[in-house]
């Protein structure tokens, strides 16, 4: 049996663990934190949401990036301050718009192929992660929003997603919740949310159970690959500095991916993109027969819903390029917080848990999956704010990778 590394423990070093155990390999699992999914799998938007798959690669988004660049609360936030790392990631990016139509088809195809690993492993290993299968409305107040919002329609049909509209009554309809001004939606039943946090200690669980090994609390501070194929790893724990010698590593990292992959010969340029959320405490009963169950998408105000249960409501969105920070500014957490009084005035945000975790993204906003140039080192990383929507299905690439890898002697 083959001995491979993952490095690090979110939502896509759990799934790639789970998937090279099921292919037989010897798995060891490092991660600096001291349990699973406790920085960007932590507390996102919970959406699995293949169709929220369209890719930002547009003129557009770098426009509404300008407009918004002196709004301290507006959805997408530039730090202007210099950094070579940002601006070039951004030529990167814009770079990358003639791709547009081809990465979102190709992303919500992923999308879709992820939903049946990500069900079926939670089934097969029994363990909740508060899954609502209810479907996402996309929520819009403008005839404009509305109608620019069907061109994505195209895309996400080709992709293999179906997503239709709804007028403003057959919302209501879907949710009865929803109050305020609304112009019409569109609605994919076929969508869920969860909460990604629960799903990555489960399966981190069922993976322990199966003979993983995962040494939590461990600092990865080398990765040196050798010439006849391997990589040497090393680390420090409360016992001191630590190596070992494997045979694959997968590099699952996140906004660290690109420091650890420099250090064995490859360029992974992931860009820390910050995203907020808002975890609402539904104490009361008023509270929770007035938040929704139905998941949303607020489109103009780039904003994501879940019900995590009876007794949670979560609130995600906006994208701030700030480097490796990872404060919660209130100016980020307030606008999310507004928008819940706004649109649900009878739930209490009395008790509202504000958390931000950093999306890794890739400037083509495809994540890096596959091998590097070394002999034995392999990539599942980069997926942006789509990571709880993709890993499963990415998780699985990267596994069979390495296996070919294996059968031919790579690894």
């Amino acid at each position: 049996m083959k001995t491979i590394a993952v490095i690090g423990a979110g939502i896509t070093g759990i799934t790639t663990a789970y998937a090279l155990m099921n292919r037989g390999f010897d798995v060891t699992v490092f991660d600096r934190n001291r349990y699973a999914a406790m920085e960007t799998s932590f507390a996102n938007g919970g959406q699995l949401s293949a169709s929220n798959a369209e890719v930002w690669t547009q003129w557009s988004t770098i426009f509404k990036g300008l407009k918004w660049m002196t709004q301290r609360g507006a959805p997408l936030l530039v730090n202007p301050k210099p950094s070579w790392h940002k601006y070039s990631w951004m030529a990167e990016f814009m770079s990358n718009i003639p791709n547009y139509r081809k990465n979102t088809v190709e992303t919500v195809r992923l999308a879709i192929a992820a939903r049946e690993h990500l069900m079926s492993h939670a089934a097969k290993e029994g363990f909740d992660f508060s899954m609502e299968k209810r479907g996402i409305l996309h929520v819009y107040d403008c005839k404009p929003d509305f109608d620019g919002a069907a061109k994505v329609n195209d895309m996400l049909k080709e992709g293999g997603l179906e997503r239709h509209a709804v007028t403003a009554e057959e919302m209501r309809k879907l949710e009865p919740a929803l109050k305020g001004e609304i112009y019409g939606g569109y609605y994919t039943e076929s969508d869920f949310t969860g909460d990604i946090h629960s799903y990555a200690k489960g399966l981190g669980e069922a993976c322990k159970k199966h003979g993983t090994t995962f040494k939590y609390g461990c600092y990865v501070e080398t990765l040196t690959a050798r010439e006849r194929g391997g990589v040497d790893v090393g680390w420090t724990e409360t016992s001191g500095n630590q190596s070992g010698h494997f045979d694959g590593i997968v590099i699952c990292a996140g906004v660290r991916s690109r420091a650890f992959a420099s250090m064995v010969g490859d360029r992974v340029n992931v860009y820390p993109v910050k995203g907020y959320s808002i975890t609402v405490a539904l104490d009361d009963e008023q509270s929770q027969a007035a938040a929704p169950w139905v998941s949303l998408l607020d489109d103009k105000a780039k904003i994501v819903t879940s019900r995590l249960g009876d007794n949670r409501f979560r609130v995600a969105g906006t994208a701030e390029f700030n480097g490796e920070n990872r404060d919660i500014r209130d100016d980020r957490i307030q606008p999310l917080v507004k928008w819940v009084e706004n649109l649900f005035p009878d739930v209490s945000t009395e008790h509202a848990i504000p958390w931000a975790g950093l999306r890794p993204m890739m400037p083509n906003m495809m994540p890096r999956v596959g091998p590097g140039k070394s002999s034995g080192v392999f990539y599942n990383t980069g997926h942006g704010h789509l990571g709880w929507t993709l890993s499963a299905a990415t998780a699985e690439i990267v596994a069979d990778s390495v296996l070919d890898a294996s059968r031919s002697n790579a690894v």
